[in-house]
């Protein structure tokens, strides 16, 4: 991208994977115009001290709303100019979808149309849209793009069909260049800690039960942050309409990961073994061909490396970390 000439609206740009994105364009001195509504689905602190981070930036501006509040995204394209938009914006997580749907509808279904529009109304030529491994459900692996995707396990994973339906919806209708991002459990420094490698960090260092659904066994296509954040920014070259898994094509059991965490912390996990959740798939595992193919992209950091990473951050950061809710 031509730093002269480009200027990307990002939506969650707190967020975890949105925080990486932003921050690896920015110190190409690509310009980003941020979004995020801070809300408390987990601990503030910890987005607010990404955002910290971003505001030294001189190229970076930030605007505290909700993607659900049309009229609010509607001053923000009035009053700025982009070329391109990455919607990181989003209600995750698998087992809390359950419990509570309705916010998912609205913050991935609506807000993604919100944007849509917008993007259609003021010529938007370029769209990314993040997604999930979980519109697979319970297909066979490794998944594929072009897997049939109509049976999702959880409403949050609907959600995101549904966000993809209408993203195609609106490149067939107004020529929208769109990409979709199939992301499979993003991991690292500065992680969701409602998600097992920040959680279980925190929970072994500090003696607490880690909560373990079924016998460890099941595996999970982890993938580092800084690899998702590159691909993710590859991506916004035009592609006309490209749906892109991005994974590390190397399923690892939850077991081998409580295993390096314990040998990085020096402690041994107490294990709290809980049923599997209906949620749940036994196995995420990334066919990563097309983006090998498409954007001349890679997994490069090994789950070894990655979780050291990772626990090395948290004990770097340790006294601030206490006040996270887990």
């Amino acid at each position: 991208m031509d730093p002269k000439s480009k200027t990307v609206l990002i939506t969650g740009c707190a967020g975890f994977i949105g925080a990486k994105i932003t921050e690896l364009l920015l110190k190409q001195s690509i310009n980003v115009i941020g979004i995020d509504n801070i809300n408390n689905f987990y601990s503030p602190i910890l987005k607010e001290w990404r955002l910290k981070r971003l505001k030294k930036f001189v190229n970076f501006k930030f605007y505290k709303l909700d993607i659900v509040n049309l009229n609010d995204l509607r001053e923000v394209f009035q009053q700025n100019k982009f070329s391109a938009l990455m919607n990181l914006a989003a209600r995750a997580g698998v087992r809390a979808s359950v419990d509570n749907p309705w916010v998912y509808v609205d913050t991935n279904i609506t807000g993604t149309l919100n944007l849509l529009e917008l993007s259609k109304d003021f010529g938007i030529k370029k769209f990314v849209l993040a997604s999930t491994s979980s519109i697979y459900g319970a297909n066979e692996t490794p998944f594929s793009e072009n897997d049939k995707t109509d049976k999702q396990l959880s409403p949050y994973a609907a959600t995101k069909k549904s966000a993809e339906a209408l993203a195609y919806t609106y490149h067939y209708l107004y020529g929208i260049d769109i990409t979709i991002l199939r992301y499979f459990t993003v991991y690292g420094p500065a992680g969701r800690p409602d998600m097992m490698p920040f959680k279980f960090i925190h929970h072994i260092a500090e003696g607490i039960p880690i909560p373990v659904y079924g016998d460890g066994n099941q595996e999970r296509d982890f993938t580092y942050i800084d690899d998702i954040a590159r691909g993710s920014i590859l991506s916004l070259k035009p592609l006309g309409y490209e749906v892109i898994n991005l994974g590390s094509d190397r399923p690892i059991k939850v077991n081998y990961v409580i295993q390096l965490m314990e040998q990085y912390l020096g402690k041994k996990a107490i294990i709290d073994y809980q049923p599997i959740h209906s949620a749940d798939v036994p196995v995420t595992w990334a066919n990563i061909s097309k983006a090998r193919e498409i954007l001349s992209w890679n997994s490069n950091i090994s789950i070894e490396d990655g979780i050291l990473n990772t626990v090395n951050w948290y004990l770097e950061n340790r006294d601030w970390l206490k006040d996270i809710k887990f």
